[in-house]
């Protein structure tokens, strides 16, 4: 199991603020939830959280409409 394989990062405004890698797929989800009571009242902020495996985006927020 690699220890990079789920990515998670943090952007507002449209730059890049902070990432990490988590190697369990239930670690990142509880990371991200983290990160967005943390941080979701940032100006424009998005978390988004992706298997870098296979690319997919996991889950991000706030959802697209």
């Amino acid at each position: 199991m690699s220890d990079e394989r789920f990515h998670l990062t943090l952007t507002t405004g449209g730059r890049p603020a902070a990432h990490g890698w988590w190697a369990r797929e239930g670690t990142a989800r509880r990371k991200f939830t983290v990160w967005v009571g943390e941080y979701g009242s940032l100006p424009q902020a998005r978390v988004s959280l992706v298997d870098e495996t296979t690319g997919a985006v996991v889950t991000a927020w706030p959802k697209e409409p």
